[in-house]
């Protein structure tokens, strides 16, 4: 199985423990790899602790594998937030939304990381590494790092969303 280093999403025997604030997990295929080492630079200079899952080179490789590594990570709660990135970032979303406790948005302007993390507790950040220019990529890294979730009415929004993953178990 390709996937054999990542648990099955959704599984029920999957023990959540707290996680350090401010470590992130990022990660990245071969074609968000420029990008992703961009950001660690932008983390380093910012002091902000990250956790590197690969990819380790621009060569060719499978995103889900990547996207997985950290939206496994948030969700067992080994690290508390996530950056995966991709070619459009697309997939990368779609992979790690599999994952239990994992709310990854694809963010392509300040305005949606804002709002993914004031309205919907982000825990995860996507971007496209072939469609996100350095410059926004780090005010949307600024927008998400520097936003807090609101809660309130969006507080039963999430718990809403997490009983869609315990009715699908």
């Amino acid at each position: 199985m390709y996937f054999s280093s990542i648990p099955p999403p959704n599984r029920k025997d999957t023990k959540k423990v707290s996680a350090p604030e401010g470590i992130i997990a990022i990660g990245s295929d071969h074609a968000g790899f420029e990008l992703k080492e961009f950001i660690k630079e932008t983390l380093t200079q910012k002091g902000i602790p990250y956790k590197d899952m690969g990819t380790d080179s621009a060569g060719s490789v499978d995103y889900p594998l990547y996207a997985g590594r950290v939206a496994r990570a948030v969700s067992a709660g080994t690290h508390h937030r996530g950056i995966a990135i991709c070619g459009a970032g697309i997939g990368a979303s779609i992979t790690a939304n599999r994952f239990r406790r994992v709310r990854a948005a694809l963010c392509v302007t300040v305005e949606m990381a804002r709002l993914a993390r004031g309205h919907n507790d982000a825990n995860i950040l996507v971007m496209g590494g072939r469609i996100t220019p350095k410059e926004t990529a780090s005010e949307i890294l600024e927008a998400w790092l520097s936003t807090p979730f609101e809660g309130g009415r969006h507080k039963h929004r999430i718990e809403m969303i997490e009983s869609v993953n315990e009715e699908q178990s």
